[in-house]
């Protein structure tokens, strides 16, 4: 069977995704990192009057040569207006977002006055008409679509659906992930480790990647190398309602590695198999009914790679993120020189220094995909295109940033 190349396995997968996930509507104490699921339009106008920028004088433009006394009638503060009219000669006391007084049409800042505080002020310093008044609306009007669809709602977008009005917020529901490990091999942290076994890391690894992409991770557990017991974790998967079913493990066709063939007897429609890229290429992806299931490596590094590359672009495409497809790397140089590469791509574990010539990335010169301690000091990915010729230090590359 040829190997996929990454782009079109992506496209492949994000075309299998029946749609977003229903639209549920939150209060913004909850909506932290959501996803909105419409667009947010203000429901009132900010600001609502016209107030002042400035700690000073609300007087008008015209009153305001050098030099001239004018009589304080009043104040206004932010919450207690001052409800007169302002006459020519007249100033009114005015403090950083308090509303402007009828009549005046520009703001004398108190440095610019003499006899702050008291019954009547001298001009110091002349100001324009309009000089720090900010108008009505002049941050967003009634009406005005703040926040499109698809927008994380990080601190900056909840505090602007606050000051619009918003106590609910319409967004997507956090796609559930179900996370099955596969293998006799396999036991979990703290359990005793026969002879023959090994800790599973993958489903914590992965989980921690799902929701840091905004899902829920769902832990099945470790499935063993029977059909039985694989097809019970599938059929809790579906039970439990979940949008993407990852196995890990067990994708590949030895004698052993029966996780295809189990989600083939549970109805998947194989998409594709087996990519082009190091590590990773035993991955698998399918549907099955509404469920997306993606097959990844059971080699930690793989699966985590593999992670980074599908899973969270699978995530964004279920909760409306707009371009889930879109090339995440970044321009860089080689810290190394790098020999040609073969027919895979490769996603090699690097550092990553700022240079004067750029983000410089420097593979390892170990690249084991059983290696987690690389990964975890890796602080990006750099590419190595299917084919590349051979390259030296310093020559262009691109990466994707881990951390």
């Amino acid at each position: 069977m040829a190997l996929t190349p990454v782009p079109i396995a992506l496209k492949a997968l994000l075309d299998s995704v029946p749609g977003p996930t229903p639209i549920e509507m939150l209060s913004l104490a909850h909506c932290a990192w959501r996803v909105l699921g419409a667009d947010v339009a203000a429901l009132r106008t900010q600001p609502p009057f016209a107030n002042s920028a400035m700690d000073g004088y609300a007087v008008r433009a015209d009153d305001l040569t050098p030099g001239t006394a004018l009589r304080v009638i009043g104040e206004s503060a932010a919450g207690r207006s001052f409800g007169g009219t302002l006459s020519p000669g007249e100033a009114v006391r005015i403090f950083t977002g308090a509303p402007i007084p009828d009549g005046a049409d520009t703001i004398l800042i108190q440095e610019n006055a003499d006899g702050v505080g008291e019954a009547e002020i001298r001009v110091r310093e002349g100001a324009p008409k309009g000089k720090f008044i900010r108008k009505a609306g002049l941050d967003f009007s009634t009406g005005d679509v703040l926040l499109p669809a698809g927008r994380a709602l990080d601190s900056a977008a909840l505090g602007l659906a606050a000051a619009a009005g918003h106590p609910l917020l319409p967004v997507r529901r956090k796609p559930l992930v179900a996370i099955l490990a596969t293998g006799d091999e396999l036991v979990s942290p703290g359990e005793t480790v026969g002879p023959d076994q090994i800790v599973a890391s993958n489903s914590f690894s992965l989980a921690a990647l799902v929701e840091q992409a905004g899902a829920t991770a769902l832990d099945l557990g470790i499935a063993r190398d029977d059909h039985a017991d694989l097809a019970a974790r599938i059929a809790q998967a579906r039970d439990a309602g979940a949008d993407v079913l990852i196995t890990l493990g067990g994708a590949s066709v030895g004698a052993h590695d029966l996780v295809q063939e189990a989600l083939t007897r549970a109805g998947m429609a194989l998409g594709f198999w087996k990519i082009a890229m190091r590590p990773g290429k035993p991955m698998m992806t399918g549907r099955l009914g509404a469920m997306v299931a993606v097959g990844l490596p059971g080699n930690p590094v793989s699966s985590i790679v593999c992670g980074h590359l599908f899973v969270v672009p699978l995530i964004e495409a279920l909760l409306g993120i707009p371009m889930p497809a879109r090339d995440r790397s970044e321009p860089g140089i080689l810290g190394r020189d790098m020999p040609a590469n073969d027919e895979r791509e490769d996603y090699l574990r690097s550092d990553l220094a700022l240079t004067e010539a750029g983000w410089e990335a420097t593979p390892f010169e170990r690249q084991d995909s059983s290696m987690l301690g690389l990964l975890a000091r890796a602080q990006a990915l750099a590419i190595r295109p299917a084919f590349a010729p051979p390259a030296r230090k310093g020559d262009p590359c691109r990466f994707i940033r881990l951390r």
